[in-house]
């Protein structure tokens, strides 16, 4: 049985390796090695994310299934090693949020886990009054977010790794 909870400082650890195996295995079929490699230079844990107390984690009988959550600030995606980082705090009557760092570890895919993350986030986010959210999405998420109401706005290239690699802003109203 699923369950959530907000991410704690102590979680750091457990987050990183869940991210890493995700990149690695969830990616491969829409990434080239060589992109699931540099993508690692543009996704991971921002744990500021934590400190704002808008990341969660899924557990699924105590074990870390999937995490991720939303923020309030600037900052469309990256971890805190990426370039490109603002921790300016957004209007949320003039701008969307965004979803964040959403992992599934590969043991738990299509259980639920990132639908759980999404609602939870989205209505938080909804809470401070933000009626709009947006995401930098992966190739491999982009039809699972598309099933979560979300459009496709752009489609680019994150740049922080050794080649690019592609993502796609998508939004959604709250």
């Amino acid at each position: 049985m699923l369950s959530i909870r907000l991410a704690r400082k102590d979680d750091e650890p457990a987050i990183a390796a869940l991210m890493k195996l995700a990149i690695e295995q969830l990616q491969q079929g829409y990434l080239t090695p060589e992109q699931i490699e540099a993508s690692k230079a543009g996704m991971g844990l921002d744990a500021l994310l934590i400190e704002d107390g808008t990341y969660f984690c899924v557990e699924d009988e105590g074990e870390l299934a999937g995490c991720g959550g939303w923020s309030r600030r600037a900052t469309l995606y990256g971890g805190n090693h990426s370039a490109g980082r603002d921790p300016r705090l957004l209007d949320p009557a003039s701008e969307r949020a965004r979803i964040r760092a959403m992992y599934t570890h590969p043991d738990h895919v299509r259980k639920g886990v990132g639908r759980l993350v999404l609602e939870t986030a989205e209505g938080a986010a909804r809470a401070e009054g933000f009626r709009e959210i947006e995401m930098a999405a992966t190739m491999a998420g982009k039809p699972f977010y598309e099933r979560c109401g979300y459009a496709v706005e752009s489609e680019w290239h994150d740049t922080n790794g050794a080649v690019p690699v592609p993502l796609a802003t998508m939004a959604k109203a709250l």
